[in-house]
């Protein structure tokens, strides 16, 4: 049976040449909207050691086997480009030139085909054929300079602002604008470079906006949103748990001084100089309590404090349980497709794709009966 998926990109075909982080995880939000996602794995796997049944960034998606580097590997690679929509890659710069599933390669079979190409470094420039991670991408952006306590290290968040946001994100938000010009008359496909350290530089657009305008002092811990504003950061609770407070606006921080019961100590929030009072007078008070308490105090308030929450915690916030922000497939809790859609709603329909499982079936659906003979495989 062909696969038509859920959600506005049904339809739509995506080849995916097997990666680590931030292209597969492209890969599969374009899955999760919908689109058919074929993942060519290679024989013998590679990258982190996660077990394959476990690796959710792999939902949503079916799994062919080729050796790229063998005498048939490309040729078939290019005919699922033939009748793809979306290619997705995340080699260094050349690699898959020389594999022959280049942009030119493709492209020769498939003028309207969207390459997207993800990297840290980008296509160009000195650093394009260095090896690299979101840790050091995220640095010499600024991005990380601007995270954590001032007198100490740049705290490291995950890999989330590099990788999915400055990576991901952008190339999906990419291949989608490319998808939509090859799809109008007279269009064609093309490529798109998504590099981490342009994406997550773009980030940081409001930031330097403030710094030029004076209002955004570029060190750690001095700012309003970086934690230097006692009003905008974390405290920690009798129980060693903490609370998030985000009360910035003047009506919120009324209300969060008023259930915190510094109403009438609280110094005036608009002077930096008496900052460091204000946290101390903060701490002091959230202190006195457990998180769940502080929790009860809070919830339904528009004083904009949360309870800081571990990722087993999160699925279980009744708000979250509420909007099935999480949900259960295949015995893995893991989040939900987002965004959400009116009319063409998406979900998980299928678990993490396991190498080479689905040859036949995509052989089969996209018409590439050379594809079972070369992999012997079926499911």
């Amino acid at each position: 049976m062909a696969v038509t998926g859920n959600g506005p990109l049904a339809g739509v075909r995506v080849v995916e040449l097997a990666g680590i982080g931030p292209g597969p995880f492209a890969a599969m939000l374009l899955a999760d909207l919908g689109a058919d996602v074929v993942r060519v794995d290679r024989p013998g796997g590679g990258g982190l050691a996660v077990n394959p049944a476990y690796d959710v960034t792999n939902r949503n998606k079916r799994s062919v086997l080729l050796d790229l580097k063998s005498a048939e590997g490309p040729a078939r690679v290019l005919d699922l480009v033939e009748r793809a929509d979306v290619l997705i890659e995340g080699f260094r710069p050349g690699v898959a030139e020389r594999l022959g599933v280049g942009p030119a390669d493709c492209h020769a079979r498939n003028p309207k085909l969207v390459y997207g190409r993800m990297t840290g470094w980008g296509q160009e420039g000195p650093l394009a054929h260095t090896a690299g991670h979101d840790i050091a991408y995220i640095a010499v952006t600024g991005a990380l300079g601007m995270i954590g306590n001032p007198h100490e290290p740049p705290a490291v968040p995950a890999n989330l602002v590099g990788d999915y946001a400055g990576g991901s994100l952008y190339l999906v938000i990419g291949v989608l604008a490319a998808l939509q010009h090859a799809r109008t008359p007279g269009g064609a496909g093309q490529v798109v470079d998504a590099a981490i350290v342009d994406g997550t530089a773009h980030l940081t657009a409001m930031i330097h906006g403030m710094v030029a305008a004076g209002g955004w002092q570029d060190r750690r811990g001095a700012n309003l949103l970086d934690g230097g504003c006692p009003f905008y950061g974390t405290y920690e609770t009798s129980d060693g748990q903490y609370m998030a407070v985000g009360a910035l606006e003047q009506q919120f921080y009324d209300e969060f001084t008023r259930l915190l019961g510094i109403g009438d100590q609280a110094p005036a929030r608009k002077d930096p100089a008496r900052w460091g009072e204000l946290r101390e007078s903060v701490a002091a008070r959230f202190r006195t309590r457990t998180r769940q308490e502080w929790t009860e105090v809070f919830e339904g308030t528009d004083a904009c404090v949360a309870p800081v929450l571990s990722l087993r915690e999160a699925p279980h916030h009744p708000h979250l349980a509420a909007r099935g922000t999480f949900t259960d497939f295949g015995g893995i809790t893991q989040p939900a497709p987002a965004p959400r859609f009116s009319a063409t709603p998406s979900a998980v329909t299928s678990g993490p794709a396991l190498p080479g499982a689905d040859t036949a079936s995509v052989a089969a659906d996209w018409d590439v009966p050379a594809l079972t003979a070369l992999t012997g495989k079926g499911e």
